[in-house]
């Protein structure tokens, strides 16, 4: 499993506007084959920060990922939207559990 973390920020002024697009990005993601998770967090304690969430069955599966149109209209509203401090991380994982 591959489970992607990681965080961003966008200028407050720009929330209403991300939100709207990250729903269509969370939507057409969800339906990915390959795809086990994949969410967003809004910081409600530090404005204008979000956190990423993701878990992939594979590397091909985030891979594929990356090429879909919806992945593709994203990067060009997050630059758009003013994102900046992007820091994201993959993490092979070899076990889970649940606690």
């Amino acid at each position: 499993m591959i489970v992607v973390t990681g965080e961003f920020r966008i200028p407050v002024e720009a929330l209403g506007s991300t939100l709207e697009a990250l729903e269509r990005v969370i939507l057409a993601t969800r339906a990915e084959a390959g795809c086990l998770s994949y969410a967003y967090a809004y910081d409600v304690l530090e404005p204008g920060l979000f956190r990423i969430s993701e878990a992939w069955s594979d590397r091909e599966a985030l891979a594929a990922h990356f090429e879909q149109p919806h992945m593709k209209r994203w990067q060009e509203e997050r630059a758009a939207l003013g994102m900046t401090e992007r820091r994201v991380e993959l993490h092979d994982v070899a076990a889970s559990e649940v606690l």
